[in-house]
C-alpha cells in the first residue's frame, strides 16, 4: 500500500509547472561550462599567457618587418628605415636579387645536400641509438659519455685539424667535405633515438626474436616504424641546421658553383648590403622562407616528440 501512495504522490507532483521548476534550478550546459572556464582562468595564468605572446611577438616581429621590407622601394628605406608597410609596394627586388647572383644553383646545392644528410644522418643516428639503447657491450656508458661531450665541443675548437683531415682525404673544394661529417657526426640525434628506442617495451623485441627475426630485421621492421614520429622531428632538425650551415661551407668551399644559400648570401650582403636595403631584405628572405615553412609544418611534431622522448624515460 506504501509503494502505491509513493507512486501517486511521484505522479501527482510531476506536473508540467514542476518539470519547468526543476529545469529552470538545475544548471544549463553553458553555465557549466562557463562557470569551470572561470575556475581554470587565474591570474597567473594570465600573466603567463601575456609574457608568452609578448615573446612571440619580439621574436617573430623582427622576420616579419625584414619580410615586408623586402617589398619596399629604396627611397622609402632610406627615408623612413622604420616604417611597417609597404608605400608603394613592390616585388622587384625579388627579381633583381634572384637574377644578381646564382641563386638558383645555389638552392639546388642546399636542397640536395639538406636530403642526402636528412635521410642518411636518420639512418645512421637511428641505428647508433639502437646500439646503445639494446645492443649491450663493454664500455657502452663511456661511449656514450663520450658522445655527449662532442655535443658539448664547439666546432670551432676542431676546425683546423677538421680541415686537415679532408684535405688528406682530399675533399676540399667539394660536397663530400660537408655532406658525410654531416651524416656521420650528429651527436644530438643519436641521444635522442636512444631516449626514443628506450621507451619501447622490450617484449616487442623479444617476441620478434621468437619468431626468428635478427637484430637487422628487428631494427627496420619493428623499431624505426615504432620511432617513426620522432624521426620526423629529428628530420625537421638536422634539415634547419644543414640548410643554416655556414662554417663549414665558408672554410672549404672555393668554388662560386658549389655554394650553398648561406654562403651565397653572405656574399650578396659584401657586395649590395651597403648599397640597397631592398635587395639584401629580399635575398634574406629567399634564404629564411623554405626552412622556415618546415619549422611551421613540424614545429607540433616537434615539441610532442622532444617531450616525450625520455628525457625522463626508462
Amino acid at each position: 500500500m506504501k509503494t502505491n501512495d509513493n507512486n501517486s504522490n511521484n505522479t501527482l507532483t510531476d506536473t508540467p509547472e514542476n518539470r519547468t521548476k526543476k529545469a529552470a534550478e538545475k544548471p544549463s550546459g553553458d553555465s557549466q561550462r562557463i562557470e569551470a572556464t572561470s575556475k581554470r582562468i587565474r591570474p597567473g595564468r594570465i600573466v603567463l599567457h601575456a609574457f608568452l605572446i609578448l615573446g612571440s611577438i619580439c621574436m617573430f616581429g623582427p622576420f616579419v618587418w625584414m619580410l615586408l621590407s623586402s617589398f619596399k622601394t629604396l627611397p622609402q628605406l632610406l627615408t623612413h628605415p622604420l616604417s611597417f608597410l609597404p608605400d608603394p609596394f613592390t616585388a622587384n627586388n625579388f627579381a633583381e636579387a634572384w637574377a644578381a647572383l646564382p641563386f638558383g644553383r645555389a638552392y639546388f646545392n642546399s636542397i640536395y645536400i639538406t636530403i642526402l644528410i636528412v635521410v642518411g644522418g636518420i639512418l645512421t643516428t637511428a641505428m647508433a641509438g639502437y646500439g646503445f639503447a639494446r645492443i649491450p657491450f663493454k664500455g657502452a656508458k663511456y661511449l656514450f659519455a663520450a658522445v655527449l661531450v662532442c655535443q658539448m665541443i664547439p666546432k670551432q675548437v676542431t676546425l683546423v685539424p677538421f680541415y686537415q683531415l679532408m684535405s688528406w682525404l682530399g675533399w676540399v673544394d667539394s660536397h663530400l667535405a660537408i655532406i658525410i661529417p654531416g651524416i656521420l657526426m650528429n651527436p644530438f640525434g643519436i641521444f635522442l633515438c636512444r631516449q626514443f628506442i628506450r621507451s619501447i617495451p622490450k617484449e616487442l623485441e623479444e617476441a620478434a626474436t621468437l619468431d626468428g627475426c635478427s637484430r637487422i630485421r628487428i631494427f627496420f621492421q619493428v623499431i624505426l616504424p615504432l620511432i617513426r614520429p620522432g624521426l620526423g622531428a629529428l628530420g625537421v632538425i638536422i634539415a634547419i641546421d644543414a640548410w643554416n650551415n655556414f662554417l663549414m661551407p665558408l672554410i672549404l668551399l672555393n668554388s662560386t658553383e658549389l655554394y650553398t644559400v648561406p654562403l651565397l648570401l653572405a656574399q650578396f650582403q659584401g657586395q649590395f648590403g651597403g648599397v640597397n636595403y631592398g635587395l639584401i631584405m629580399a635575398a634574406t628572405s629567399l634564404s629564411t622562407i623554405p626552412m622556415l615553412i618546415a619549422f611551421i609544418i613540424g614545429q607540433r611534431q616537434i615539441i610532442s616528440s622532444l617531450a616525450s622522448s625520455g628525457l625522463g624515460g626508462r
